[in-house]
């Protein structure tokens, strides 16, 4: 059985497989029958899409698929990925379900299922879809009539900012110039209004959707634009968003970019001044700089690593009780605020720190230094513990006991290809390379 399933659940090329019309129809009545079959009732779902071409066809097949075996299903329209989780729980749906490849180029698409309390999916539940997938066991006999468009779109809509007003009340952004990069996706009918509404002074860039320019070169993977923009306008800062609107960077009023890691850094920081860091413990990925950890280090607060991954990173808070963790592509979760990571609340939350502080967001990340980082690719044969191959095994003690605490050593695999990958953090770039390489050499003449 293949795994279509992974950390974000579907995605694809549209109108292929998995995301070709039958198959969505299969996906939306194993749903619903896994649904039904658990609750003793129809169950009703709330869909949405970002701004790609591919959305609503996705969308009406889904729909279709429910639709035959008795569920109901509304539609939210374009819609970010956190505020279908909203919509979930606030409207009383008994799953979300979201069309978006979030940063991926317009030509694929995806689907992540949200459980009304913020979590996504079981896997449980994802494998039992794979095999009705792969026996082909519940598609419709005949496309159901469809309309997606539901009468309480424009409600959706005005709930989504109204939590978002409510929380934030006492935050006055008047007289604040800010830059917010749309990604040419879910963001555009959100973002710039909300914080208009708070009284900044709102310069949208990449906020026409075509259908094909999401995340094209805009949103949080093409700072650049972002960069220039706010410099240009003398904005206080910048935020990008890519095309779902789960995940924000931002950019300083220096035009310097402040990423996820510096993020937990500046809201983790200000809960732990506040008393208010559960257990003195920020949740991150192993891909979080070395200067993150040390930082946390020097204030007495510990950084757990889970696996790469905000499903790791969740599974991590609610197990700890942790109050805030997140990944540095800008992937920030706050539980207090809801389990699934919102761009817009990050940037409110940034923003409520700033107000607070009276500090320039440039200001706010000192006392974070990034540790100079390399990424070495090995091509291997086979993929063996490291640990179980006495050279690399030797050879990667050799290397922690140079870096002695001042750095970090990460080996691990490629999941899509034959790929071992050595990445090191150190005070020092051109230590670190000659490690790196050094260490790649013994991996290759290993396994290569």
């Amino acid at each position: 059985m293949q795994r279509l399933f992974g950390t974000d659940g579907i995605r694809g090329v549209a109108g292929e497989f998995p995301l070709d019309e039958a198959t969505l129809q299969v996906i939306g009545a194993s749903l619903t029958r896994r649904f039904k079959a658990r609750l003793g009732r129809s169950p009703r779902f709330v869909t949405g899409r970002d701004t790609r071409e591919s959305g609503s066809r996705i969308e009406k097949a889904i729909h279709s698929g429910v639709a035959a075996k008795g569920g109901e299903c509304e539609s939210a329209g374009v819609f970010t990925t956190p505020g279908i989780a909203f919509l979930t729980r606030q409207f009383g749906f008994d799953a979300g379900i979201v069309v978006s490849a979030s940063h991926n180029p317009f030509q694929d698409n995806g689907i992540k299922v949200f459980l009304a309390d913020g979590r996504k999916l079981e896997e449980a539940d994802e494998r039992l879809i794979e095999q009705d997938i792969a026996a082909n066991l519940v598609a419709p006999a005949h496309s159901a009539p469809c309309n997606i468009e539901s009468p309480r779109t424009a409600d959706f809509g005005r709930a989504y900012l109204a939590h978002f007003s409510n929380k934030f009340s006492g935050l006055s952004l008047d007289g604040l110039r800010i830059v917010v990069d749309c990604a040419n996706g879910a963001a555009c009918g959100f973002a710039p209004e909300l914080f208009s509404e708070l009284g900044a002074d709102v310069v949208a860039i990449n906020d026409r959707p075509t259908g094909q320019n999401i995340n094209h070169n805009c949103g949080s993977l093409h700072l650049e634009g972002l960069q220039d923009a706010v410099i240009s306008h003398q904005a206080a800062f910048g935020a990008a968003y890519d095309g779902d609107a789960d995940r924000a960077l931002f950019v300083d009023e220096k035009g310097e970019v402040v990423d996820g890691d510096a993020t937990l850094w500046i809201l983790g920081r200000d809960l732990h001044e506040r008393d208010r860091l559960t257990n003195n413990t920020v949740v991150a990925t192993v891909m979080s700089n070395i200067g993150l950890e040390l930082a946390f280090r020097s204030l007495g607060i510990a950084l757990t690593r889970t696996a790469v991954g905000d499903k790791y990173v969740l599974d991590e808070l609610i197990r700890s009780g942790a109050s805030i963790g997140g990944e540095q592509s800008g992937h920030i979760i706050v539980p207090e605020e809801g389990l699934v990571g919102d761009g817009i609340m990050t940037t409110l939350l940034i923003l409520d720190v700033l107000g607070r502080s009276g500090s320039s967001l440039s200001e706010l990340r000192r006392g974070f230094e990034r540790y100079p980082q390399i990424l070495v690719n090995v091509r291997v044969r086979e993929k063996r513990s490291f640990e179980s191959v006495s050279e690399i095994a030797d050879a990667a003690r050799q290397v922690e006991s140079e870096l002695d605490g001042t750095g970090r050593l990460l080996l691990r695999y490629s999941g899509t290809e034959n790929l071992a990958r050595v990445m090191i953090e150190g005070p020092d770039q051109q230590v670190i390379n000659e490690q790196a390489h050094r260490l790649a050499s013994v991996i290759e003449a290993s396994l290569g």
